[in-house]
């Protein structure tokens, strides 16, 4: 695929405040192209398509203000990009997700058939990133949690609904997403199950225990009717009787921390962490948390076991030293 020239021209370093850089016009269509696919085909949130737009948008304008054609720059053209984004203190993490981003595109164009014709041996195809110290997830702990889920006062449809969501947000591990998502189809109380459709609408059973067995009972039986407008199918309703959205879920999460005096910010994926913890702790086989959680790569569960150790370390830390004050007595 051969470049063509800007259609406007690219921001300049004497461009005033403001200006915004612009691709040239052969990168920018490709790079149309490759969200259409990452949208159709790869199943991609549109959360995530607007985080590939906006990294992917401002590396081909650096590139078309070096008047260097997308197909022809080469990993020293995307390394010097990202020296200049570290140069502005934007976050490691950032940093990295831009890389894989621009080799996840430029990946895409050699499998399109699109002739690269960068210089021998500086193929964007081998772009890397220095790996980074992974954060450990936080988490709650078991008397946490059972203040969180006990938070939530009353017996109300809108408390009855709350106890049930965050009894089932920690009992199943769910994504917020996945929460809002569910049908009262999807729910098997007599066995413990729910179906989940979680990333790239990839479908799963997940299971739970008696509590959110009988939170979930509760709602449905004497609480979802007083919130229900006509035929909803949405498991959790909101006052309207429309679908419960993500962004209440969190709100809701939230403020049932506040009423249960837990000191750290408590959010849904909180709830996740705590669960994978807790079942690592229990020895559950790493395997079936990976089913349980969804994830496609053993690697993204296997985190949970450095949390669980990190815990078991400073227990033990915590007894050796309690020990010590005993003997200094």
């Amino acid at each position: 695929m051969a470049a063509t020239k800007p259609q406007h021209r690219p921001a300049r370093r004497g461009d005033p405040p403001g200006a915004t850089p612009v691709p040239a016009r052969a990168a920018a269509e490709a790079m149309e192209r490759y969200l259409a696919y990452l949208a159709d085909v790869r199943r991609r949130s549109e959360h995530t398509l607007r985080n590939y737009r906006s990294d992917l948008t401002t590396f081909l304008a650096f590139l078309a203000e070096r008047e260097t054609p997308f197909d022809e720059a080469g990993r020293t053209d995307a390394r010097s990009y990202l020296a200049s984004l570290r140069s502005r203190d934007l976050a490691e993490g950032s940093v990295k997700r831009i890389a894989t981003t621009i080799r996840g595109f430029y990946g895409w164009l050699d499998r399109e058939g699109v002739t690269l014709k960068n210089r021998p041996g500086d193929s964007l195809l081998r772009l890397r990133y220095p790996k980074q110290t992974k954060r450990l997830p936080k988490f709650l702990d078991a008397s946490e949690v059972d203040d969180l889920v006990s938070a939530p006062d009353g017996d109300g449809p809108g408390a009855l609904r709350d106890r049930a969501l965050l009894e089932l947000l920690y009992g199943a591990g769910l994504r917020v997403s996945e929460a809002s998502n569910m049908d009262v189809r999807d729910v098997d109380l007599a066995n413990r199950q729910a179906r989940v459709t979680g990333k790239g609408d990839k479908t799963r059973i997940c299971l739970f225990g008696e509590p959110a067995r009988d939170a979930l009972r509760a709602y449905v039986e004497d609480g979802r009717s007083h919130l229900a407008s006509g035929a909803q199918a949405a498991l959790f309703l909101n006052r309207s009787g429309g679908r419960l959205s993500a962004r209440s879920i969190q709100t809701i999460v939230r403020n049932a921390g506040m009423q249960a005096g837990i000191r750290q910010p408590v959010y849904p994926h909180l709830l996740r962490h705590s669960f994978a913890t807790h079942l690592i702790e229990g020895n559950a086989d790493l395997r079936i948390v990976q089913h349980l959680l969804g994830h496609s790569s053993p690697d993204t569960t296997q985190i949970y076991t450095a949390v669980a150790h990190r815990k078991q370390a400073g227990l033990v830390t915590d007894a050796l030293a309690k020990a010590r004050q005993v003997e200094r007595r």
